[in-house]
């Protein structure tokens, strides 16, 4: 018989709704609420992706189209609140990471219609995609023709989700599972980074690394809705498009999904290494 985890079945609705307020009050101030990308030394130990964590996510999430960008089809959650209690139950850590990877961002979901409209963008090149999530920007460069994409993210929940998708979606994607925010570009040719800049910290390292890249002559595609911590005096914005996210964690369910590019006179950062092609054996297809 199938064993099922508690649910939230004793949750007051009062409780649902301050935790929503909670979380929503920190992602239009641009503070994350839960540390997806805090980028302490214990991450360097990678934890394996197991099959219970594939399981989970089919468990707890609905595979369906993505509004808007309906050749794509994602493992996707209905309501933010439920899930994130359910990841606490499952990894027993009550600040577990809020499940990003099961929900469509305003950034991401422009730079699928981007990518899709224009697929010369991507087709024939390697692409990569920082931090992926649900793997959506990753398959959108499949799609549109790319030869190669890897995409990384800290969290094994998003990790698996990223296999999942492109599974569903007939697409072959490698995933590294660690922060790479701190290494030199890697060996592609073009880089995509959406919904990245909620947090101060956060902006503060991917910047750098993507100023780094662009000055190897990596081309960079940037998705966000225009939060706090968006660097837009260093950025061109290409496009933008109405987008309909699947979280109700940002103020406006419909919201402008904005398509930026990094100018190839950004300001050079400090390389700590020098670029290097991806190993198979840092890789999980």
């Amino acid at each position: 018989q199938r064993k099922f985890r508690p649910s939230l079945a004793g949750t007051t609705v009062s409780m649902i709704q301050e935790g929503r307020d909670r979380i929503g009050s920190r992602i239009q101030t641009g503070l994350r609420c839960s540390p997806r990308v805090t980028m302490e030394a214990s991450l360097t130990q990678e934890q394996p992706i197991t099959a219970s964590h594939r399981a989970f996510i089919l468990r707890h999430t609905r595979l369906g189209p993505v509004t808007g960008l309906d050749e794509i089809r994602l493992h996707l959650s209905d309501d933010v609140l439920p899930l994130w209690h359910a990841v606490q139950i499952e990894t027993g850590d009550p600040d577990a990471a809020l499940p990003y990877w099961a929900f469509a961002w305003a950034g991401g979901l422009a730079l699928g219609r981007y990518l899709r409209e224009h697929p010369t963008a991507v087709a024939g090149r390697r692409v990569f995609d920082l931090a992926s999530g649900s793997g959506l920007c990753a398959i959108a460069a499949m799609h549109a023709g790319a030869s190669v994409v890897t995409s990384a993210d800290i969290d094994p929940f998003a990790a698996a989700a990223i296999g999942l998708n492109a599974r569903a979606n007939g697409c072959r994607i490698s995933v590294i599972r660690r922060d790479v925010l701190d290494e030199d570009a890697f060996d592609v040719e073009v880089i995509l980074a959406g919904d990245c800049w909620y947090e101060a910290r956060l902006a503060e390292r991917v910047l750098p690394f993507l100023i780094r890249a662009r000055a190897r002559g990596t081309e960079i595609l940037l998705g966000d809705p225009g939060r706090r911590y968006l660097p837009t005096d260093q950025l061109v914005e290409l496009t933008s498009y109405d987008v309909r996210t699947t979280t109700d964690l940002e103020d406006l369910e419909r919201k402008q999904g904005r398509v930026f590019t990094l100018p190839p006179d950004a300001e050079p950062m400090p390389a700590p290494t020098t670029p290097r092609a991806l190993k198979a054996s840092e890789v999980r297809g």
